[in-house]
C-alpha cells in the first residue's frame, strides 16, 4: 500500500506518518528524499514512481508531501491523506522548530502558503491539532 500523506510545513504530517507507520509497517519517504536513488533528478524520480507503483500492492510506503508538485510523484491508486492545522498552529510550531524565533518574512510565507492543499482530492482529511490517530490508523489498516 501506498500513502500519501499530505499538507503544510508543521501541520502534523510526520507525526502522523510516524504512527501511522508504526501501526503498519511502512517505510516512511519524506520530501525529496528520494532524491538520493540516484545521482540526476530526472533519474531519482523515475526509480521513485517505479518503487511506488510496485509498492502499491506490495510492500507499505509512506510518502510525506509538503510541496504541491511532489504529489504529482504518487500513483493513482495510492490513498491520500490531506493532513491541516489551522495558521496560528503552524506559525507556533514553526517558531518551535526555529528556536523560538518566526521572523516576519517566514510567517508571511507560511500565511500565503495556508490552505493551498485545500482543493485536492483526499481519501481522508485529518486534524493534526486534534484528530484522533488512532481511529485513521485502524481505518487504514481495514483497508489493507
Amino acid at each position: 500500500m501506498v500513502i500519501g500523506i499530505i499538507g503544510e510545513n508543521c501541520s502534523g504530517k510526520s507525526t502522523l506518518a510516524e504512527k501511522i507507520g508504526k501501526a503498519i509497517g511502512a517505510e516512511i519517504i519524506t520530501g525529496k528524499d528520494y532524491l538520493r536513488m540516484a545521482k540526476s533528478e530526472a533519474m531519482a524520480a523515475a526509480l521513485f514512481r517505479k518503487k511506488l507503483t510496485e509498492a502499491v500492492n506490495g510492500d507499505n510506503v509512506i510518502y510525506v508531501i509538503s510541496e504541491q508538485e511532489l504529489t504529482d510523484l504518487l500513483p493513482e491508486e495510492a490513498v491520500r491523506i490531506l493532513v491541516s492545522a489551522d495558521i496560528e498552529t503552524i506559525k507556533e510550531r514553526f517558531r518551535e522548530r526555529m528556536h523560538g524565533n518566526l521572523p516576519d518574512p517566514v510567517a508571511k510565507m507560511l500565511e500565503r502558503k495556508h490552505g493551498s492543499f485545500d482543493g485536492g482530492t483526499y481519501d481522508y482529511r485529518f486534524d493534526g491539532v486534534s484528530g484522533d490517530a488512532e481511529a485513521l490508523c485502524e481505518t487504514i489498516k481495514e483497508r489493507m
